[in-house]
């Protein structure tokens, strides 16, 4: 996108574009997003930056009036699979709070110098200073949100010291923290917040494709509500996700504070919040056969995950099996090998376990699981080759380099690892030729595998639009 088009943008104050780019003017000093209400600047003291990190290294400070901090994730990181895409979805899950930049560096395969010049070349700033952006973001939420001290925010934002955090809040914002919060506030391990969500959003659709699935003692979805525990880095978490038209409301409970920015990405990523749907839409609406899905359902999301292994499990476990069947082998398998969870949240909603980590199931024997031995082997040998570190499932993963070591377990065909790959590591152009739903859905309109290149890079989408169709076809 050129400079001169996100300037008509900001002169539109077209808020499509919100989170796609940031817009800093020199004269004042502060960034905004491209729908600030305030008035446009002229265009020569205006320069663009595609990350709050790269404005604030620029010397710019959020604006106090249109919050640029409150726009959903750029949409770009999860389409693309490049080292600069995947290094953005690791810092957004706090890889570098963790683990630190070696540590990221590690995960991905580069030298700490590679990785640092990918980012700075394309997106203004280095890891550090990205994640460092990123918990000031969730730092400002969690104190105009919660009833957190401002210590415990310090602690669960990420920062590594108060006097850390005082600086960065003041350098982003040019306030203190005291500043940005009124009245009272307690001590609690519960947050409720906010997550921002670009419109349209089909949020009914996406759960209605997790309601059946839901594994007992594990999940629960009501009418407009997903609820769930989740393993964090420190401990189990809960989740309590409820649609509320422009955003949708999140309840957690963390065991570790220092999960906060952890859960929040995985909630977003469960529910592909950072999706841009007018650019999806678009794409397919262009083609005359899937014009009327879109019509009938603009904003459709994939649905996502908040745990790669669970994914990998629910796809060998629904090997030739009703999605019924499937989600009863999975409650016996969590309620087996899971963890139980204390966390009052999960009592009072009547959760009780986690769903199994690989360690949990790399050395059970393959008689333990009511279904064929041969199925219950293969997720077994994706247990032992995540928990020994030979395969991964996470938001950093390549995701070709996924799908062959997937196709390379015994047990494991093309429709398991694709349906892995979409699922788990959330990639938009995932077609499925093999999925038996969508042949009969793809013949039954004279597709061709060549016409669906048409919908590059948004076959996932297209597959869910197919899915959901062939869902409505027979409940009529």
């Amino acid at each position: 996108m050129l400079d001169d088009q996100r300037y008509r943008a900001v002169q539109a104050k077209d808020g499509r574009f919100d989170g796609l780019f940031y817009t800093a003017v020199r004269t004042t000093g502060i960034f905004c997003r491209p729908s600030c209400p305030a008035l446009t600047p002229r265009r020569e003291n205006v320069t663009f930056f595609s990350t709050p990190a790269a404005a604030v290294g620029a010397g710019f400070r959020a604006c106090r009036r249109c919050r640029p901090d409150r726009t959903p994730g750029s949409p770009e990181w999860n389409v693309r699979g490049d080292l600069v895409a995947r290094a953005m979805r690791l810092i957004g899950d706090g890889v570098v709070e963790r683990e630190g930049v070696p540590g990221l560096a590690r995960r991905l395969g580069y030298s700490e110098r590679q990785l640092h010049r990918s980012l700075t070349a394309e997106v203004g700033a280095g890891p550090l200073a990205i994640a460092r952006s990123n918990r000031a973001q969730l730092a400002r939420t969690l104190i105009e949100t919660t009833d957190l001290p401002l210590a415990d925010i310090a602690f669960a934002a990420g920062f590594g010291s108060i006097r850390q955090f005082n600086d960065t809040i003041r350098r982003v914002y040019a306030v203190s923290p005291r500043e940005l919060r009124r009245g009272p506030r307690g001590a609690t391990n519960r947050l409720t917040l906010r997550l921002p969500v670009r419109q349209p959003f089909d949020g009914g659709g996406l759960l209605a494709f997790l309601r059946p699935r839901a594994i007992a003692g594990v999940e629960i979805v009501g009418e407009d509500t997903y609820t769930r525990v989740m393993t964090l880095p420190h401990g189990p978490a809960v989740a309590r996700l409820t649609l509320a038209g422009d955003h949708v409301r999140a309840e957690l409970e963390l065991t570790d504070l220092a999960d906060t920015q952890a859960a929040v990405q995985r909630c977003r990523r469960l529910l592909d919040l950072d999706a841009d749907p007018l650019a999806i839409d678009a794409a397919l609406a262009a083609d005359p056969i899937l014009a009327p899905l879109v019509a009938a359902r603009p904003g459709v999301r994939l649905p996502g995950q908040v745990d790669g292994f669970e994914v990998a499990v629910r796809a060998i476990v629904g090997q030739q099996v009703s999605v019924a069947g499937a989600r009863t082998i999975l409650g016996r398998i969590a309620a087996r090998f899971g963890a139980d969870v204390s966390l009052p949240m999960a009592e009072e909603l009547g959760l009780r376990r986690t769903f199994p980590r690989p360690e949990d199931l790399a050395e059970a024997p393959d008689d333990e699981f009511s279904m064929p031995r041969s199925r219950a082997a293969a997720f077994l040998r994706v247990a032992q080759a995540m928990a020994a570190g030979g395969l991964t499932l996470d938001p950093g993963t390549d995701r070709d380099e996924a799908r062959h070591r997937l196709l390379a377990v015994t047990g494991i065909g093309p429709w398991t690892a694709d349906y892995i790959v979409l699922r788990a590591l959330s990639d938009p152009d995932v077609l499925m030729p093999t999925d038996l739903v969508l042949r009969r859905e793809l013949a039954a309109r004279g597709i061709t595998t060549e016409h669906t290149d048409r919908w590059r890079p948004w076959r996932s989408y297209a597959a869910v639009h197919l899915w959901r169709a062939a869902t409505e076809e027979r409940n009529d």
